[in-house]
């Protein structure tokens, strides 16, 4: 085992932004803690755990859940240094007084509640080891409202204020907050629903995890609370 290694949780490690982020830290050495709410897609991404790799199906919101999985990555691989929380969802096509409470809470639930537990059991864990790094995953169109957006609007920039009030909470405590706001995300999915468009000016998912990587890394020591657009060609 690499002795240099950090240990990196990733949240939706088994979506197409997961699997180029936990190729970006393997590459590196790192070891993965790899989280998702669907063990049988991690499964068949990552195969079975290995010395320098973890994966664990659980639900974010499941506060015990959490805890047990960062409590088992903290006991194997020493510690807790990175954490990417990439786990997010998308919804629109309601107006803001046609949004149902159903739509509401899958928002906040995905883009705010899932944020929290992971939170809670990581940020003590960096602290006693002496500081880390947090990157979260917002989005461009949060930046302002759009017509049958408004409820994701609203939670994507929710997760964003929460990403940088822990930042002024954790600075002094050697502990980067910071987050991406991405454009249009290039997966197969976002092909098929936009059949029209030109994914050439999306943004690559390869590309995301470089700067969420960079963001981790002793380089991005000084950049504290920032929200960073990731725009590809557009």
């Amino acid at each position: 085992m690499n002795p240099k290694a950090r240990t990196v949780l990733i949240t939706g490690a088994a979506g197409n932004l997961g699997q180029a982020v936990a190729r970006a830290f393997a590459a590196r050495g790192d070891h993965l803690v790899l989280l998702d709410r669907n063990g049988e897609a991690l499964r068949r991404v990552y195969g079975p755990d290995t010395e320098v790799l973890s994966c664990t199906e659980l639900d974010l919101l499941d506060a015990a859940q959490v805890e047990q999985a960062v409590a088992h990555a903290a006991k194997c691989f020493g510690g807790v240094h990175v954490l990417c929380h990439l786990a997010g969802g998308f919804r629109m096509g309601e107006a803001v007084h046609d949004t149902t409470a159903q739509t509401l809470d899958f928002l906040l639930d995905l883009n705010v509640r899932a944020l929290m537990p992971i939170a809670a059991s990581v940020v003590p864990r960096m602290v006693a080891g002496g500081g880390g790094q947090i990157v979260t995953v917002g989005a461009m169109g949060a930046l302002k409202g759009g017509a049958q957006m408004g409820a994701y609007a609203a939670s994507k920039s929710a997760l964003m204020r929460l990403t940088e009030s822990m930042s002024a909470e954790l600075k002094a405590q050697g502990i980067n907050v910071n987050c991406v706001m991405p454009s249009i995300i290039d997966t197969p999915e976002n092909r098929a629903a936009m059949p029209d468009a030109d994914p050439a000016q999306w943004v690559a998912p390869e590309a995301l995890a470089d700067v969420m990587q960079f963001l981790a890394s002793d380089a991005a020591r000084a950049i504290h609370g920032a929200c960073i657009p990731v725009s590809g060609l557009s």
